[in-house]
């Protein structure tokens, strides 16, 4: 029930058929009673930052969740940009700060390292490829990083994104071990797609599956579908993996505190979640 006291969250990207945040959000706040909704709303990329502006001079606004195609544009429009939206150059959130200012963060790599860690996943010290280095995978970079990894081997078909990314982690991490333009998963315990490859039926894998150790961890970003080419593959060959959707319920408790909004366990989210099966 939406009434007159209804907090706003909006959902701003472009096209938003494929979005799936109003469908496991409003559930919950539905099922809990927190009066607050998720709104999607179109915005085509010559509009944002007008649009972004004059969204949060609404008195009910309780904050926005940033998707493709204004990740990265929306960096450069919010006040203050929290550390691992630094690192990534990119956020997916924006909130009011306590100062009246607009605060950006970025939520994909806490989601893929909580799901990891709720798997069982030892990261500390950890040797992990990341192959994708825009926003996404620049936000798993960053929150790996965080974890305690050793070592990471970080690829994008723009050396300059590596590059980019890899800087922004010395920045912050001296102690961390980069290796760039190295998509070879050998020796690494950890593999990551962070490319949209996958998203279509024709991409090709991401990377060599022949040369990925059974032993080895892989994770997808891609939510297309529940397992992806490339998951299948890796199940193929006895790898434990993590599907794109996994990060999704993840990160949403991450999400909520962010809000200052009751926190749902992931658990929870998924039992009230309206996706189609």
């Amino acid at each position: 029930m939406i009434d007159g006291n209804t907090r706003l969250i909006a959902h701003i990207g472009y096209p938003t058929h494929a979005f799936k945040a109003p469908l496991i959000y409003n559930p919950w706040f539905e099922q809990s009673g927190v009066n607050v909704v998720v709104v999607p709303m179109g915005c085509k990329a010559e509009n944002f930052p007008e649009f972004l502006k004059c969204l949060f001079k609404l008195s009910n606004i309780q904050g926005a969740l940033i998707t493709m195609p204004h990740k990265v544009r929306v960096k450069d429009l919010v006040d203050e940009l929290l550390p691992t939206a630094q690192i990534a150059g990119a956020c997916n959130a924006v909130r009011i700060g306590s100062k009246g200012q607009l605060q950006g963060e970025m939520f994909d790599g806490e989601g893929f390292v909580r799901g990891l860690r709720n798997k069982g996943l030892t990261l500390k010290g950890v040797r992990a490829l990341i192959v994708g280095c825009g926003g996404v995978g620049s936000a798993i970079a960053a929150s790996l990083a965080a974890a305690g990894a050793d070592c990471l081997k970080l690829f994008d078909s723009s050396p300059v994104s590596a590059l980019d990314l890899a800087s922004r982690l010395q920045v912050h991490f001296p102690k961390l071990r980069i290796l760039q333009q190295d998509n070879s998963p050998e020796g690494c315990g950890l593999v990551v797609n962070a490319t949209p490859l996958g998203m279509l039926d024709d991409d090709p894998l991401p990377m060599n599956v022949a040369a990925i150790s059974p032993s080895s961890f892989v994770g997808e970003v891609v939510m297309r579908e529940k397992i992806t080419p490339f998951l299948h593959a890796c199940i193929a060959k006895g790898c434990r993996v993590q599907i794109g959707l996994d990060m999704l319920f993840e990160q949403i408790p991450a999400y909520l505190e962010f809000f200052n909004l009751p926190v749902a366990s992931s658990g929870v989210l998924r039992r009230l979640s309206k996706l189609p099966e």
